[in-house]
């Protein structure tokens, strides 16, 4: 059966559990092509029965990312034949991860994690003040000049590249008098 260890922490009334999922038997009765899905299925099926959920609502258990990774690792066809899982009911809704986090995806959470802490430190920055903007946007005429004469400069490349363009089609289509209409029938003219 199940192995199951259970841990209470009483400030944030949640409950916390790690089991030892048995998926074989479940998932050798579905056809192999379903085999990933039916074991996902039978991860949130056990947390129900186990944790207590009301009215055995599935929606109420949500697989970490991790796990979910963990069970499709192999593909479609070839789920682990048990997972040892951590569960934590918080309210209604029970959260379920993985007990032992393996090498890769303890590098891929860590990863993860300090690209959202960077991502919120530089949310968290204060827009710069007015004086600062001003004194960006407040430019030296030379700056302006320079910028305006680096647009005109672009603009009359691009007016000597079309001309340039065009005269080289001019010379290679060689007008309506040297091209043939049919250039298969030069042999039947002469």
């Amino acid at each position: 059966m199940a192995e199951k260890t259970e841990t209470k922490v009483e400030k944030k009334d949640e409950l916390e559990r790690e089991y030892t999922i048995p998926l074989r038997s479940q998932v050798n009765k579905v056809p192999v092509y379903k085999r990933a899905n039916k074991a996902i299925r039978t991860i949130k099926e056990f947390l129900v029965r186990h944790m207590k959920i009301r009215d055995r609502d599935l929606d109420k258990v949500k697989i970490d990312r991790y796990l979910n990774e963990f069970i499709w690792y192999r593909g479609i066809k070839k789920p682990p034949a048990r997972i040892k899982v951590k569960a934590t009911m918080e309210g209604d809704i029970v959260r379920v991860e993985l007990a032992e986090i393996g090498e890769k995806y303890g590098f891929k959470k860590a990863k993860l994690e300090r690209r959202s802490l960077k991502a919120s430190e530089s949310a968290g920055k204060k827009k710069p003040s007015k004086a600062t903007e001003q004194k960006t946007e407040e430019k030296t005429e030379e700056e302006v000049k320079e910028i305006e004469e680096k647009k005109e400069s672009v603009v009359e490349m691009g007016k000597k590249m079309e001309k340039q363009a065009a005269n080289k089609m001019k010379h290679i289509s060689g007008g309506k008098d040297k091209e043939p209409k049919h250039p298969h029938r030069m042999s039947l003219r002469k």
